[in-house]
């Protein structure tokens, strides 16, 4: 009795102990391969919701990335592939200086963030991946970063040395890298984005 009830002790402590996964998303990129990208709900919960939703409906599929900036950044996920486009409305800008607290995700190599405009609620689909450590200062605070490629990062790297920049100015790429694919793992979980706009 007292081996039964030890054991049941120790699943109950096991099961308490189960964290929730965070959700993961693939995305095939033509000529390179396949990245993965673990995205953060606890520190950019709405951030997070909307990459989700325009995953699930395919927004991302066949979309690109535009900008290259060395050092820099690639930027992507934009549908009409200039910059200038998004998913027809925006979210709330989850960072320090939009009066919101709970984003410490720091801008590092690898991180994945939401590109805006001017203003900090202007963020919709378009998404950046940092390419360097030393680019903090410049985003820490000021942009949502809400995933970081956990896979992949040696194809990042490899369109970073092999793509050819038209505009330096902007980073425009000569040709726009289609993303073929995306697809996201939420372990069942359910993500509703609230919408600023549309």
């Amino acid at each position: 009795m007292k081996k039964i009830v030890l054991i049941l002790c120790c699943l109950l402590v096991l099961g308490g102990c189960s964290k929730e996964k965070n959700p993961l998303v693939t995305m095939e990129i033509e000529n390179y391969g396949s990245i993965k990208i673990e995205l953060y709900p606890k520190f950019a919960p709405n951030t997070v919701a909307n990459f989700v939703n325009l995953v699930q409906d395919g927004f991302y599929d066949n979309n690109s990335f535009h900008r290259l900036a060395p050092g820099f950044v690639l930027q992507g996920g934009d549908p009409q592939g200039n910059g200038f486009g998004g998913p027809g409305y925006t979210i709330e800008g989850e960072f320090a200086e939009n009066g919101y607290d709970k984003n410490t995700i720091k801008h590092v190599t690898g991180i994945v963030s939401m590109a805006r405009a001017t203003k900090p609620d202007t963020a919709g689909s378009q998404f950046f991946i940092v390419l360097s450590d030393n680019v903090g200062s410049s985003l820490n605070n000021k942009y949502a970063a809400f995933g970081k490629v956990i896979e992949g990062m040696d194809i990042i790297k490899n369109i970073e040395e092999s793509e050819e920049i038209e505009d330096n100015v902007s980073g425009k790429l000569k040709k726009n890298i289609t993303i073929k694919k995306a697809t996201v793992e939420t372990y069942g979980k359910k993500y509703k984005v609230k919408k600023v706009n549309g």
